[in-house]
C-alpha cells in the first residue's frame, strides 16, 4: 500500500513519515511568507494539523505530497494573517496604555539578513495575492510550474503568467527576483521527497 493510501487511511505512522520529510520545507515555506520565526512555526503546526483533517481527499496514487502541503501552508498563512489583522484592529480601538518594548525586536534586527528580507518582503507585498502564491511556491519553496499549479488548483500555464507578472513588478520596485537560496530561519537544505 502507498503511503498517500496509508495516509488517507488514517496511518498515523505514514503521517508521521510526511512529516519528518516535509516539515523543514513548509517550515521554510511560512517563515518566506511571513518573516517571522514563531509564526512560521505556527504556520507549520497548523499545516500538518490541516493536513491531518484533509487526509481523506489524498489521491491515493500520485507523486510527492510536497506541493499538496505547501499549498495548505499557503491558506493556513493567509487565515494566519486575517486573523492577526483583526487581533491588531481590536487592539488599536483599546484605550492607549503604556507601551512596552518587544525584546524579538531587538533580536531580529541584528541579523545580517534582516533588512534585506524586509526589503523583498516589502517588494513582495506589493504583489496581487494569487501572484504572491505563485512565487512563494514557485521562486522560495522550489516547485515547478506543475507542482504549483497542482498546489493552487489552477492551470500551469496560469502559474507560467503569474510568476512572469510577479517577476516583472519586482524588476521595476527595484528588487531583482532572488533565486532559491537559503534564507535565515532555514533549516537547512530539503530533504528527500516522499512519494
Amino acid at each position: 500500500m502507498s503511503l498517500r493510501a496509508r495516509i488517507r487511511d488514517g496511518d498515523q505512522a505514514a503521517f508521521g513519515q510526511l512529516f519528518d520529510a516535509c516539515a523543514k520545507a513548509v517550515y521554510n515555506h511560512a517563515f518566506r511568507l511571513t518573516g517571522n520565526w514563531s509564526t512560521a512555526e505556527d504556520v507549520m503546526a497548523l499545516t500538518f494539523l490541516e493536513a491531518w483533517r484533509l487526509r481523506a481527499k489524498i489521491d491515493p496514487e500520485g507523486g510527492s505530497l510536497r506541493p499538496w502541503l505547501l499549498g495548505i501552508a499557503t491558506n493556513v498563512h493567509r487565515n494566519v494573517r486575517r486573523a492577526a489583522r483583526r487581533h491588531d484592529d481590536a487592539l488599536a480601538r483599546m484605550p492607549a496604555g503604556e507601551t512596552v518594548p518587544d525584546f524579538a525586536d531587538e533580536v531580529v534586527g541584528r541579523i545580517d539578513d534582516a533588512e534585506r528580507l524586509a526589503a523583498v518582503r516589502a517588494a513582495y507585498g506589493k504583489l496581487r495575492r494569487q501572484e504572491q502564491d505563485v512565487f512563494a511556491l514557485c521562486v522560495w519553496a522550489g516547485l515547478d510550474y506543475a507542482q504549483a499549479a497542482e498546489a493552487l488548483g489552477v492551470p500551469v500555464g496560469t502559474v507560467r503568467s503569474r510568476l512572469s507578472r510577479a517577476r516583472k513588478k519586482l524588476a521595476t520596485a527595484g528588487e531583482p527576483p532572488p533565486g532559491r537560496r537559503q534564507v535565515v530561519g532555514d533549516r537547512g537544505p530539503d530533504k528527500e521527497e516522499i512519494r
